[in-house]
């Protein structure tokens, strides 16, 4: 795996302010959070009150405007070479520099995590600028990975695979859902992973909530088990999920799981470049509606991953954005049943010129846990 360089950042600048001119923006406005630490390679220690923005311009060279007692930690990163550092010292007004670097009556796309008082300190002092969020203007800014991206989200959905191969072993019954959870968590860290996102360990009727958290019901024998894990490795996330059974299942459950099953493969064989996001979705829905489990299905069946676990592009009704090469997301169909147990397996997939590459790669069958 290459080692992200000081060329993959200015690249990455490069193609935001590519998308802004594109979209009729004059820039991009990135603050602290998974969008500066994509363009700029920087995540402050602590986000305080002070601001801290990268601008980049659709036409011109990137400037960041950052406190100056963090000016040493800015310039230390894999990207300084390619931004200008603005400082401002404490006692200043930090919105006449940040001002200063912007068009008076520009229109400037901003990332979501941008504070509000951050945001209205700049309207009120650009009255004629116009602003809107990422999300709402550029969804898709980095939706499409490049392939050390796509290494690296391999790599982190490797680790997660090897955790859930090692949770196979640990004992389940007569243990709480919160024990199993520690246990995860104590796996991913060991396959390599930073952070730890969520443990979900849903057994019983727990399972038909779709984000339960592990909490001290204790897992016994006949219980369906969701569990659904992730987090960073190497700045890249993880997210899979698996259903277990403590012994012998039912009929019914057995038939449950398969319906699942069929519904993430429709959906994995479904993608194809150019196709609409929530076509993938339709394509899951429909197997498990046949089934006669509709109305079981509460949730969309995917979302991106990248630098955070959720993210553009969203596999919902109603998303009609193109799939393109490059894009990485989750295929995860489930049916929950109230007051009695769920069913969820969801893989990460990236879309290819030739349809969908797994990157979560254990068996999707039904395992049995002691």
């Amino acid at each position: 795996m290459q080692q992200i360089t000081a060329q993959h950042f200015a690249e990455r600048i490069r193609r935001g302010a590519a998308r802004a001119r594109e979209a009729g923006f004059d820039g991009l406005l990135v603050a602290p959070g998974p969008d500066l630490a994509y363009f700029a390679d920087y995540l402050p220690i602590a986000t305080t009150e002070r601001i801290t923005l990268l601008v980049v311009p659709a036409d011109g060279d990137p400037s960041m405007v950052v406190p100056v007692l963090e000016h040493d930690s800015a310039a230390a990163t894999r990207a300084a070479d390619a931004i200008r550092l603005v400082d401002w010292a404490d006692g200043e007004d930090e919105y006449v520099p940040t001002a200063a670097l912007l068009r008076p009556g520009g229109r400037y796309a901003v990332s979501d995590a941008f504070w509000a008082m951050h945001l209205l300190g700049l309207q009120a002092r650009l009255p004629e600028a116009r602003f809107e969020s990422f999300s709402r203007a550029l969804p898709m800014l980095r939706a499409v990975k490049d392939a050390d991206e796509i290494d690296r989200l391999a790599a982190a959905g490797a680790a997660a695979d090897a955790t859930f191969e090692d949770i196979l072993s640990v004992r389940f019954a007569g243990r709480t859902e919160r024990e199993v959870a520690a246990d995860l968590d104590r796996l991913l860290r060991e396959h390599g992973h930073e952070q730890v996102d969520f443990t979900v360990v849903g057994s019983g009727p727990n399972g038909a909530n779709p984000h339960h958290e592990a909490g001290d019901r204790t897992i016994g024998e006949g219980d369906m088990v969701v569990l659904d894990f992730g987090g960073l490795m190497d700045g890249y996330g993880s997210d899979t999920t698996r259903t277990v059974h403590v012994g012998e299942p039912t009929d019914e459950e057995h038939e449950v799981f398969e319906v699942v099953k069929r519904a993430q493969q429709a959906a994995f064989e479904a993608v194809a470049v150019g196709i609409p996001c929530q076509e993938i979705d339709r394509v899951a829905r429909a197997v498990i509606r046949d089934a006669g489990y509709g109305e079981y299905f509460i949730h969309r069946v995917g979302h991106g991953i990248g630098t955070t676990t959720h993210e553009p592009p969203y596999l919902v009704e109603g998303e009609e954005q193109p799939i393109e090469a490059g894009m990485c997301f989750s295929l995860e169909p489930g049916i929950y049943l109230p007051g009695r147990f769920g069913v969820r397996i969801e893989d990460i997939v990236v879309a290819g010129e030739d349809g969908a590459h797994r990157l979560n790669n254990t068996s999707r069958e039904l395992h049995l846990v002691r």
